[in-house]
């Protein structure tokens, strides 16, 4: 039950998130991913699983050089148990029962401290990307974005010069449960082009696509 609520709490703040329910399915999809699978950028671990601990899957990830955000959520709260996750690799550390929206701006909070960043704003030139409120402004005026638009803005506002391929914006968007649309992406990044400007996104074909700040499209 808490696992499906955190997920659907999830989803409504931006997040496409896969749950697993076993020390041994989150350690093939997220410990020993194949070559198929995009890596995390976050992942959310209890201490309690039916086959193992979240304390030995976080140890081992990190040993792989697992660079995943990594937030504990679990009913163990004491200090000794705090201590021994955090030791362990994890950035945060949470006691059930909790709040979602305390759980979304930890997770900010980490990718912050992780990016460098003060603030929750992404900058590119005039193009503002405000994480916390989900709203995007260009040039001081705001530019209404579907769910889909926005999340696919901010998988590549927070990797400021990088190509993203398209199973990496793929991953963005869509979890598991959900199949993915051949064109996805190319329609989405259609519809940001006509929103922000032709060339604020650059093809790299091959690649991937990159964000660039509007003054330089």
């Amino acid at each position: 039950m808490v696992g499906r609520a955190m997920q659907a709490g999830l989803a409504q703040d931006g997040h496409a998130t896969d749950w697993v329910r076993s020390a041994a399915d989150a350690h093939a999809s997220w410990v020993l991913p194949t070559t198929e699978l995009v890596p995390y950028d976050a992942v959310i671990v209890d201490v309690g699983l039916p086959d193992g601990t979240g304390i030995d899957l976080i140890r081992q990830a990190r040993a792989r050089d697992s660079t995943a955000v990594v937030l504990i959520v679990t009913a163990r709260g004491r200090i000794a148990d705090r201590i021994a996750g955090l030791d362990a690799g994890a950035d945060d550390y949470m006691v059930k029962p909790i709040d979602l929206n305390e759980l979304s701006a930890r997770l900010r909070a980490i990718e912050r401290r992780v990016g460098g960043r003060a603030s929750e704003l992404l900058l590119y030139g005039e193009l503002s990307i405000n994480q916390a409120t989900r709203t995007v402004t260009l040039k001081g005026r705001p530019v209404p974005m579907t769910a889909q638009e926005l999340a696919l803005l901010m998988a590549l506002a927070r990797r400021p010069g990088a190509i993203l391929s398209r199973a990496r914006l793929e991953e963005s968007l869509y979890n598991w449960e959900h199949a993915v649309d051949s064109n996805t992406i190319e329609v989405q990044i259609h519809r940001l082009r006509r929103k922000l400007g032709t060339k604020t996104i650059e093809t790299f074909r091959g690649l991937g696509y990159r964000l660039v700040a509007p003054e330089a499209a």
